[in-house]
């Protein structure tokens, strides 16, 4: 079986575009303000960016109201088109896919395996499932009381406010943009200020697919003063965040205090990875390892509670120390790495600080739990076992690659425990027993819920929270109903019925 195919490597990709993307064209910010973006790896800077602030969101959000006003191209475009838009920049995507992998590994630092196939190859995937959503998006007749004829339309919100995060960041533009767009909206997105560069070239190519002016905006900066300026705009209809529960509060809070505009949160996650004692070790072993270590456990949806039974408890643990200390750490651009670094110093040491609150509290380190290397944000993989519900690992969410194992005797217990969290994003459960699967699969209050499996997210799949995990949903076709405003219309008939 041949090996999969890796781009060629590339350290020093070029850096075409660092200024804000406004009414399809870049320019420089207001006031002339830039920030360095770092290269995670080195903790040296990448490049200089423009800094977006006040007064360049209200240009942004000008650009894409006037493109959302009646008449003009875009609202006047048959759905169809909008379609082919799409699709067009799912090409342009392919066919820079091998750049844009290495820049997204320079800029984020995740293995260039995973920034290819995870975060180039699905989001091209997710753009062409809602190009073809665009002409069928579609209201509903309805039979009422008395001489009348109802229908529904379903309608673009207007301008769409998105902030997403650094750990996927190519993924997040598309999860925000492409559902937005094949309803007939408008866009203003602030990408993470770790992470701008890939939102940006993205930004080059949805003006190259021939999107009008102002349908699609990128701003870089910083959350305070930009982020909280989009949330707050009175010409935005709508905010998408992906993010932190605690900025995700002061997002819905911001927005009920400007004009009570729409709001769909996808936040963070604590979430619970049961093993019964019939599983498939083997399958379950790495696929909690998967589950937890991928993408330097900065994924919101991360198992960051393994729950085992007793029976296997000690066998579970050898295994996962053993595939834990066999992970290689290192350059993100080396194929042999798994694992690259965190994403910035802020990062790296609320991880490392989160580990050592685990040794003070009694949790067992049975591997890891310091610096990897002397220079970068690299952790080693880092087990725990015998932890504890009230402990600060088992509440908190890490967002690094420490793993946390805890004993259990039966699903009742089991599901009291997966439960007692503010977050509901996500869970999994290893067994053979199709009863267990489905009696988790009911129990637990998540979003999602994996069965023999974990991360199966895929375009057609809706994804998102209970809880303080957040609200709405992102993918499949559920995703439509974020950026749609449901229109009754009633006709008067004539006559008598």
């Amino acid at each position: 079986m041949a090996a999969p195919y890796l781009p060629t490597p590339n350290p020093n990709p070029e850096i075409k575009f660092t200024q804000l993307f406004i009414n399809n064209e870049f320019v420089n910010s207001a006031s002339g303000k830039t920030f360095p973006t770092i290269n995670p790896a080195t903790g040296e800077k990448i490049c200089d960016v423009q800094e977006a602030e006040k007064a360049d969101v209200d240009k942004a959000v000008a650009a894409a109201r006037a493109a959302f006003q009646l008449g003009t191209p875009w609202r006047t475009m048959d759905a169809s088109q909008r379609g082919r838009l799409l699709y067009k920049l799912a090409d342009l995507m392919e066919r820079d896919k091998d750049y844009l992998a290495n820049l997204e590994t320079l800029d984020n630092g995740k293995p260039l395996f995973e920034s290819y196939y995870v975060d180039v190859l699905e989001p091209i995937k997710i753009v062409r499932y809602f190009a073809g959503w665009c002409d069928k998006i579609t209201g509903k007749t309805i039979p009422v009381d008395g001489p009348h004829f109802t229908y529904t339309r379903h309608e673009p919100v207007g301008v769409c406010g998105q902030i997403i995060p650094w750990n996927f960041p190519i993924n997040m533009v598309v999860w925000k943009i492409a559902p937005a767009l094949a309803c007939g909206n408008t866009c203003v997105l602030k990408p993470a200020e770790q992470t701008p560069l890939t939102a940006l070239y993205l930004a080059a190519l949805v003006k190259e697919a021939g999107f009008p002016p102002g349908v699609v905006n990128v701003l870089a900066g910083y959350g305070p003063t930009c982020g909280a300026h989009i949330v707050e705009h009175l010409d935005v209809d709508k905010v998408a965040f992906t993010g932190s529960t605690e900025i995700g509060k002061i997002i819905q809070a911001g927005a009920g205090n400007s004009n009570l505009k729409r709001v769909s949160l996808e936040l963070g996650g604590k979430s619970p990875n049961i093993i019964f004692a019939d599983a498939d070790m083997d399958h379950a072993v790495e696929e909690a390892h998967q589950a937890l270590f991928f993408n330097m456990g900065q994924c919101c949806c991360a198992g960051s509670r393994t729950f085992v039974e007793e029976s296997v408890y000690d066998e579970f643990v050898k295994r996962s120390v053993e595939r834990a200390k066999k992970r290689t750490v290192g350059s993100p651009f080396d194929p042999k790495s798994e694992q690259g670094p965190q994403i910035d110093d802020e990062q790296f040491q609320k991880i490392l600080g989160l580990i050592e609150s685990g040794k003070t509290q009694g949790a067992k380190l049975q591997c890891g739990g310091a610096r990897h290397g002397d220079k970068g944000y690299f952790i080693e993989p880092t087990v725990f076992s015998d932890v504890g519900d009230d402990m600060t690992i088992a509440k908190e969410e890490i967002f690094g690659p420490v793993q946390s194992i805890f004993k259990f005797k039966n699903m009742e217990e089991v599901i009291e425990r997966a439960n007692n969290t503010t977050y509901g994003l996500a869970a999994a459960v290893f067994t053979k027993d199709i009863n267990k699967a489905l009696t988790i699969a009911n129990s637990v209050k998540a979003g999602t819920v994996w069965v023999n499996c974990y991360n199966a997210i895929t375009p057609q799949t809706p994804f998102g929270g209970f809880k303080q995990s957040g609200n709405g949903r992102e993918l499949g076709e559920y995703a439509l109903e974020e950026y749609c405003e449901v229109k009754t219309v009633t006709v008067k008939l004539p006559g008598k019925m």
